[in-house]
This record gives C-alpha cells, structure tokens and sequence, in this order.
C-alpha cells in the first residue's frame, strides 16, 4: 500500500530555503568587541615616516631673535568671552602672566630651529655682544623635566628693573650700569652699592647669592659611592678644623642636598650684615614661578599622552592637544548652544589647562617637551603629524 504524504503545513521546511543558512553561527564576544574598540582607539602604533626637524611655523625666521619673540607671543591663549572664570581669577591669570620674567629656555629655542649648532654659535655671538644674557638655573628637575638653561633678552631684562616700583631710581641706574659692565658674565661685583641697596635688590629678585643656586634639590639618596668615600676620608688627610677636614665648602652640595648651595667662609660673607659679598649673581624675579609652570606642563603633557596610548605612549597631535584642552567642544552646534545658554559641557576655565596653567598654550608646551626631549614629533603621512613619548 503506497505511503501517504503530508499535507504541505505538515512538511519540515528544507534547510537549503534560505541563502544565509550554511553560514556558521558565532555569537560576537568580548574580546572580538574589544580588539576592534583597540584599533579604532589607536592602541596600533602610528605610522612613522621620519622625525619633525622643526616645529616652528614656516612664516617664522630661523634667526634666534625671531624665534624668543615667537615664543613669548604664543605662549598664552586669549581670554575667552565666556570662561567659566569670574572676574577674580581672570584678574588673578593676568597678574601671574604678568610676574613672570621674560626668560626663554634653550631647549624650547632648539626645538623650533632646524639647526642647534647654528642656534648655538649665534647665542654665543649675541651674549658676546650684550643682545642676549644667559640664565643657567642648575639642580631644577631630572630627565626630561630639568631646565637647566635659558636666555633673555637684556634689553627686556632692563625694562623689567625700570618697572619695579619697590627700587630706588639710583638703585636702578646701577644695576643697569653693573649689567653693562658684566655683559658676559653671570656674576658681578657689588662693592659699588650700599647694604640696604643691595638688600632691595636680593628682596626684589634681581640679585642672589651664588651659593644659592648652586643646588636647589633635596638630599640625593642615590649619590653616587665616590661621595660617600671622600667624606669618610676627608678627616684622616686634612687638618683638624678645616674645611678640607669635612669635605671642602662644596661637600653638602657634592652629597646632593641643600638649598644653601656651598658652605659660607668667612671671605665669602659680610657678618656684620649677613649679606654675601663682594660677588653676586644677576637674576630675574619669579623665575621660580615659571620653572614650575615649565616643568609641571612637561609632566601632564606625557601624563595625558599617557593616558590616551597606556601601551606605546603615542597618538596624534590633534588628539593630544583635544586631551590638554579638556575635550571641550568648539563646533557651532556647541556655541548655538552656549548663545542659547543650553551648554551643559566643561567651559574652557573649568580645565586643567585654565585652573593650573592659567591657558598656556598647548604649542608652547609641547615645544617645551619636544627641545626637553620628553617627546618627539613624527610625521604620520597625509599631513599628520604623530607625537611619542621617550
């Protein structure tokens, strides 16, 4: 008896009906998920074509005068209109900007030039003939956070003497008069001025005990052991009660520690006024100030690089410098926004680059850690340009 077929509702529909049935069935995971979120977020090294040999912009001259008057022009973002700053710290930024000496680091000027040994002969030339002074600050940072050296120009220098209201007007014709005399050097003589002249000007800023500078870093626990050896030995081959006897005047500042500098001798200071005479050492007021701005804003740039490329500390410039300003937005949709008073994002004086670097500019900074070797500038191709920390 020949066997019934079901009706056509009954059938098993065959598995060939649809075209997309013989494709293997795989559920997305995570690591898949992952893996594409990693290359879309840059976790893949940039492509390298070369090294950046310059990052100044080609409309700037390649002399040494072109370049400080670059840097001190885009060192500081314009105020914005609506900053989220009230009246208070907006004249507080001004105040700090204002303060700060017109010092211009060495490595920030190596970094726009596209030749350091020319750079070089010509600061040479221009401290040689009075343009230029160089302001050696050692013992400030380690690696690539140290300064080291900087210059200004004297003629900036000078102008800074005339504007101090809490110097006398003889007072500012000598220290000009010494400046003059001592073109090349970073010391001079003060045999020429009172006490209390010299005093005001140690109080101002202006001058500063040699010792002074000589170290400016805490007590190095990693000193290195030849120390150590010269100080055991030194009263075993030197007179008792000498300062040979306990490691020469230099032996604290050898050790690594203090901010006095060397010890004091007798020759050195003036006792009946605790003044250090006859030599002193030129300076600029505030320049603490500015190393830390300088060194602090070197750090949180390759903190932030950091940050956006945990594993090979690389990304594009425009996304580092969108990180350095706080991700804030600057397309119209944003500002339609903001003229409607419906922006609920981070207005610019509520970031960091605001709140501690009072609106540096991003260029300065990584200028600054680019010469400071703390990164380096490459070129991606197309027009991009990739940065790296070192």
């Amino acid at each position: 008896m020949p066997k019934e077929k079901k009706p056509a509702f009954l059938r098993k529909k065959s598995s060939s009906s649809s075209p997309f049935s013989a494709l293997p069935r795989i559920k997305p995971s995570i690591s898949r998920v992952s893996s594409s979120l990693s290359k879309e977020h840059g976790v893949e090294r940039l492509q390298d074509t070369g090294l950046t040999p310059s990052l100044a912009p080609r409309c700037v001259p390649q002399d040494v005068l072109s370049l400080i008057r670059h840097i001190q022009a885009e060192t500081w973002h314009e105020i914005p209109s609506i900053a989220g700053m009230g009246s208070q710290r907006i004249s507080e930024v001004l105040r700090f900007r204002d303060s700060l000496p017109p010092v211009v680091s060495v490595a920030h000027i190596y970094a726009l030039s596209t030749s350091a040994t020319v750079v070089e002969r010509e600061m040479v030339d221009l401290v040689r003939q009075g343009i230029l002074r160089k302001v050696v600050i050692p013992g400030r940072g380690k690696g690539g956070s140290a300064v080291g050296e900087g210059v200004a120009v004297v003629q900036q220098w000078k102008d800074r003497v005339r504007r101090c209201e809490q110097l006398d007007e003889h007072v500012k014709n000598e220290y000009v008069r010494l400046m003059d005399i001592a073109s090349a050097s970073a010391t001079t003589t003060v045999k020429t001025l009172e006490k209390q002249d010299i005093a005001a000007l140690v109080h101002t800023g202006f001058l500063t005990n040699p010792g002074a500078s000589a170290s400016s870093t805490p007590f190095n626990l990693f000193a290195s052991p030849s120390t150590f050896t010269t100080l055991a030995t030194a009263g075993h081959t030197a007179a008792t009660g000498s300062l040979a006897a306990i490691g020469g005047a230099n032996a604290f500042h050898d050790s690594g520690g203090g901010s006095g500098g060397t010890l004091a001798s007798p020759s050195s200071r003036n006792t009946k006024s605790g003044i250090a005479a006859p030599d002193m050492t030129f300076s600029l007021p505030h320049t603490g100030a500015y190393l830390k701005l300088l060194t602090t804003a070197r750090l949180h740039l390759l903190t932030l690089l950091k940050q956006l490329s945990p594993k090979h500390k690389e990304c594009t410039m425009e996304a580092l410098r969108e990180k350095w300003e706080g991700n804030v937005l600057g397309d119209g949709i944003s500002e339609a926004k903001r003229s409607r008073n419906e922006f609920r994002g981070v207005l610019p004086g509520k970031t960091k680059a605001w709140r501690e670097f009072y609106g540096v500019r991003f260029g300065w900074v990584l200028e600054e850690a680019g010469g400071g070797g703390v990164v380096e500038v490459f070129d991606c191709g197309v027009g991009v340009l990739g940065v790296r920390g070192r």
